[in-house]
C-alpha cells in the first residue's frame, strides 16, 4: 500500500466561523440546494460529530451513485474536520480509502486561509496519475468556491 498526499490553499473573503457552519456542519443541507445539477441529498447517520457516516447522493448522471464519508475529527472551535471516504467514488480495485482533513484560518483582511489535505490509500503497487491528482484539487476547491460564491450573494445566511 503506498499513500499519495494532495495539499491545497486558497483563501477566501468569508470569516472562519460562517464558512466552517455553512461549508462543514450544514453541508447536508446546502450543498444539495446550491449543486442541485451534481448532489441529490445527504443523509447522515448519527449526531453529524465524530464516527458519524454522512451519504452524499449524486445525480443521475454522474459517473458514481453516492458518496460515503465517516467524520473523524469535527473541532468547531479550531474550524477543522477531517473525514474519511470509505465507500463510493474512487474507492474500490486501486485505492481502499481518502483521508480528507479540511480548515480555515483567519486571514488579516477578515477573510479565510482555507488549507485542505487529501490522502489517498492505495492498493498494491498502484501509483496515482498527475490527471486524478489535479482532478481531486479541482473537486475539492471548487466545492468550497461554490459555497464561497453562495455566502457572497447571501450575506445573512450562517451569519
Amino acid at each position: 500500500m503506498g499513500v499519495t498526499t494532495i495539499s491545497t490553499e486558497f483563501s477566501c473573503p468569508i470569516p472562519p466561523a460562517r464558512l466552517f457552519k455553512a461549508a462543514i456542519l450544514d453541508a447536508h443541507n446546502l450543498l444539495p440546494k446550491i449543486l442541485p445539477d451534481k448532489i441529490k441529498s445527504i443523509e447522515i447517520q448519527g449526531d453529524g460529530g465524530a464516527g458519524s457516516i454522512k451519504q452524499i447522493n449524486l445525480a443521475d448522471d454522474g459517473p458514481f451513485d453516492f458518496i460515503k464519508h465517516r467524520i473523524e475529527e469535527l473541532d468547531e472551535q479550531n474550524f477543522k474536520c477531517k473525514f474519511t471516504l470509505i465507500e463510493g467514488a474512487v474507492i474500490g480495485e486501486k485505492i481502499e480509502k481518502v483521508v480528507d482533513t479540511v480548515q480555515f484560518m483567519a486571514s488579516a483582511d477578515g477573510g479565510s486561509i482555507c488549507k485542505g489535505t487529501s490522502e489517498f490509500y492505495t492498493i498494491g503497487d498502484y501509483t496515482m496519475g498527475e490527471d486524478e491528482i489535479q482532478m481531486g484539487k479541482d473537486m475539492a476547491t471548487g466545492t468550497f468556491k461554490m459555497v464561497e460564491e453562495y455566502l457572497l450573494q447571501n450575506p445573512t445566511a450562517y451569519a
